[in-house]
């Protein structure tokens, strides 16, 4: 398969269980695209109880093996859907009705109650419905997916892009890639290919001679404020639309999202007018939103599936239901499916899916068991806590450096990974272990894991420095859209440590490319 994804990862696994051979290709690491761009959300279902009923219900489905399958990743935070002043006053019971159709559990309390709960919230609000939401960590849910399919005996290729699909007699029989650190060429011969590239999928189509794989990308704006200022999911109680959810993750809480259909996902601007409109979004759910720190935005691009239903530029309104494609039907090549659409909260379900479809296709009857065993690390059912990781800095405090404070990432931790993966950047390494990702955005703890990283031998010095320089330069392109206030006080520091200190711009580099 192709896409390495929360849907890729998912499917890799599936087939692994089932005792296929399965093998995974990724142009970039785990979770770099789409899966590792998104708000964080696990959905009660709530969203769609009302436009899309079917996707509510795989929603409640999932998000109880998710939270079972996934634990160590999973955080059951719960969540509100809010009504506030103004609001249409028929929609609550409309949700309610929905609420009951989709089997989501949902209790109406009343506001004095919610603000014991959630203090921050609208004191204008009108009606509050508490659901099951929860937040997860996609890197760790999407790694653990991986490992359980290496358990099993899969092959990931990170870094690896497909570079051809070999069609003989009208069937697939082979896969080209290229190993983008290395430059070389390899050849998987298949009997099945599974496009899972999301709104890249149409590039893989082609790939295959497949020239109508309709993915519209939507892109959608989130922004990260530099403190928790809810322990819960806080929706909009309406129609989904712009900036309607903040979320609680890890230490931080997160506003989304815009949704503006764009021609590439490569290609994903983050308008400071959209960070701006998530801000004022935020207030009316949460006022004082814009006291805290804006500290970091991004944009990921949704692989939605046109819908004849509702104008191609119409992304807000696509259907988020997953489709699979089967392109011997289709197209005439056989030994070829695509999945797209979904959200992550569905993403075992839709590897289930299109992994049945792959059995059917072969004559075969291999059992699903992804929503029966854990994955390795969530053995034990025990949900994330904030508190675990200061826990675990604590404890080890007398034995071990921590490097990042803000998301207490320890040396021993970030050795140990680099050991596992000797050819791991240090955004790698930001995504398995979220180092960078606190309120310095990088300024003190990225050149300490540069230098942990050289001293372990993982890296040689210009290795180091390249690695170093690449990740403040991606770090950068979450920065500028959030430039004011605190954050350009905070981001004009880090230059001066950077160039000024450590004279980042004169030290020798590596000729070797840090992707």
């Amino acid at each position: 398969m192709v896409g390495g994804g929360a849907t890729g990862c998912g499917i890799v696994r599936d087939c692994a269980m089932r005792g296929f051979k399965a093998v995974l290709l990724e142009r970039g690491d785990i979770a770099q695209g789409t899966s590792g761009r998104f708000h964080g959300a696990v959905h009660s279902g709530g969203r769609y109880v009302v436009a899309d009923p079917g996707s509510a219900a795989e929603c409640v489905q999932e998000n109880s093996i998710i939270t079972r399958v996934h634990a160590d990743a999973v955080e059951t935070t719960g969540g509100f859907f809010i009504s506030v002043q103004g609001d249409d006053p028929e929609f609550p019971d409309r949700f309610v009705a929905g609420a009951k159709i989709a089997g989501m559990p949902c209790q109406e309390i009343s506001l004095s109650q919610a603000l014991r709960l959630e203090p921050r919230i609208n004191p204008r609000t009108e009606r509050v419905m508490s659901v099951q939401d929860a937040t997860v960590d996609v890197w760790k849910l999407c790694w653990g997916a991986v490992r359980s399919a290496q358990a099993y005996g899969a092959q990931v290729l990170t870094y690896t892009v497909l570079s051809g699909v070999e069609v003989v007699d009208g069937r697939v029989r082979a896969v080209r890639g290229r190993d983008r650190r290395s430059g070389e060429d390899i050849v998987i011969d298949c009997d099945f290919l599974i496009n899972a590239a999301g709104p890249w999928a149409g590039q893989v189509a082609r790939l295959a001679g497949v020239d109508d794989v309709d993915v519209v990308p939507g892109r959608g704006v989130m922004v990260a404020m530099g403190h928790r200022l809810v322990n819960r999911m806080v929706n909009h109680l309406v129609k989904p639309a712009d900036g309607d959810i903040v979320i609680p993750v890890h230490t931080t809480c997160v506003i989304g999202t815009t949704d503006t259909k764009v021609d590439q996902p490569d290609d994903l601007a983050i308008p400071r007018a959209e960070v701006q409109k998530m801000l004022d979004c935020a207030e009316l759910l949460v006022p004082g939103f814009r006291q805290a720190r804006a500290m970091h935005a991004w944009a990921g691009a949704r692989p939605l599936i046109k819908d004849a239903r509702v104008s191609e530029s119409d992304t807000r309104h696509m259907s988020r239901g997953m489709s699979v494609m089967d392109h011997e039907n289709r197209d005439g090549v056989a030994g070829f499916m695509t999945i797209g659409g979904g959200k992550l909260t569905t993403y075992r379900l839709m590897a289930r899916n299109v992994v049945d479809a792959v059995c059917s296709k072969l004559g075969q009857e291999r059992e699903c068991r992804t929503d029966q065993e854990a994955v390795p690390g969530s053995e034990s059912g025990r949900t994330y806590l904030l508190t675990d990781r200061l826990q675990a800095g604590q404890r080890d405090l007398r034995e071990d450096l921590t490097l990042c404070e803000c998301e207490q990432v320890s040396r021993q931790t970030l050795v140990g990974l680099l050991e596992r993966t000797p050819d791991a950047s240090l955004d790698d390494l930001r995504r398995q272990t979220r180092l960078g990702m606190g309120l310095c955005q990088g300024g003190f703890c990225s050149w300490r894991a540069a230098g942990a990283a050289c001293q372990s031998g993982a890296m040689s010095p210009e290795r180091a420095v390249a690695a170093l320089k690449r990740f403040l330069s991606n770090r950068w392109i979450g920065l500028w859209p959030v430039l004011y206030g605190d954050q350009l006080k905070q981001t004009a520091l880090n230059q001066w440590v950077m160039t000024g200190t450590l004279d980042l711009d004169h030290l020798p580099e590596s000729s070797q490319k840090v992707l």
